[in-house]
């Protein structure tokens, strides 16, 4: 025998010698196997993004998928419909993520409308959600009825109808929904009587509130006449009354803080037409820009070159009339100057 020893061999090394190999591959690896450092994992192509197949377990994969859907909506610019959903995670993750809207919905924190044919879904804050925890499908119901009317609101009768939730339980439900703070009830100046509802935190539109004209529903005749004697000063008195455009009566008006409610131009351009019409203000020709230019409107006067008792000679009806303002008035001519 001899003295010589064999050197130390690894199980299974004889075999891999044989076979002309080295170390084994990563795919010949089973998942929870012992693996060195220096080997590589094989990702799964539907899993999250930084999670490995042998690091991410099931409910962590769940939670990162979770996390990425509501990251979504961080972008307003995103429509988050079904199509979108599976186009974005792929009908794998899409699948996955089935439970986890549903688990959204059912907490509230996840609101699904219809819009053009296709479901759209929307995410609320915890603190909204907290408001319709515990409420029934016919409160959540009315409440998307009156989030779909938007700032314009919708009446009582109209959410009944589309609703057809009997009179005695919506109103329960409108005293519900206006305690969590998710309602409220609007006066509308074209039926005082009557009620509107509107999402609680929505400015009511013009057609509702009658814009800056109106106080309390009725229309304010003393604030309006104080911002015409307003508009009326600036077109007399800026660019020394040879005219002033919109933009500088509405720039002017802001600096002298005359109005309770910033107007802007559109609701300056009425109060100017009032005016005209009154023929205290007329427009006089285009700036350098091409803006209307207003200037105090010419005295119409209907002071003429005749005496009173000329009318009665024979041939009055022959003759030309004079006014003061430059206006002459033909024989025959029909006039309808107005004082």
């Amino acid at each position: 025998m001899s003295d010589r020893k064999r050197p130390a061999t690894t199980p299974g090394a004889g075999t891999a010698a044989k076979r002309g190999r080295g170390a084994p591959s990563a795919s010949s690896i089973r998942v929870g196997a012992s693996r060195s450092a220096n080997v590589p994992i094989k990702a799964d192509p539907d899993a999250p993004k930084g999670l490995s197949t042998v690091a991410a377990s099931p409910s962590q994969k769940r939670d990162a998928l979770k996390n990425e859907f509501i990251q979504l909506f961080s972008d307003p610019k995103f429509q988050c419909t079904n199509q979108a959903l599976k186009i974005h995670f792929g009908d794998t993750r899409y699948l996955e993520l089935v439970p986890i809207i549903n688990e959204l919905m059912t907490s509230s924190r996840l609101t699904m409308s219809k819009i053009g044919g296709d479901l759209v879904y929307s995410l609320v804050s915890d603190e909204v959600a907290s408001k319709f925890s515990g409420l029934d499908a016919n409160h959540k119901l009315v409440y998307q009825v009156i989030e779909k009317a938007g700032n314009v609101g919708i009446w009582t009768k109209d959410i009944r109808i589309q609703t057809n939730i009997q009179q005695q339980t919506i109103t329960k439900i409108f005293k519900t929904l206006e305690g969590r703070q998710l309602i409220k009830p609007v006066k509308s100046v074209n039926a005082k009587s009557k009620k509107i509802y509107m999402v609680y935190g929505l400015q009511p539109a013009k057609e509702v509130t009658g814009g800056p004209w109106y106080t309390e529903l009725e229309f304010d005749h003393e604030f309006i006449n104080e911002l015409r004697a307003f508009i009326l000063l600036c077109v007399q008195r800026i660019n020394q009354g040879k005219g002033v455009t919109l933009d500088e009566i509405t720039e002017k008006m802001k600096q002298g803080k005359v109005s309770r409610v910033e107007l802007n131009p559109d609701e300056v351009q009425q109060l100017l037409q009032t005016l005209a019409f009154d023929f205290k203000v007329e427009q006089a020709g285009l700036d350098r820009n091409g803006n209307a230019l207003f200037v105090p409107a010419r005295k119409v006067t209907s002071m003429c070159d005749f005496k009173w008792w000329q009318v009665l000679a024979p041939d009055f009806h022959f003759r030309d009339i004079r006014f003061d303002d430059g206006v002459v008035l033909k024989a025959h001519e029909p006039h309808y100057h107005t004082a």
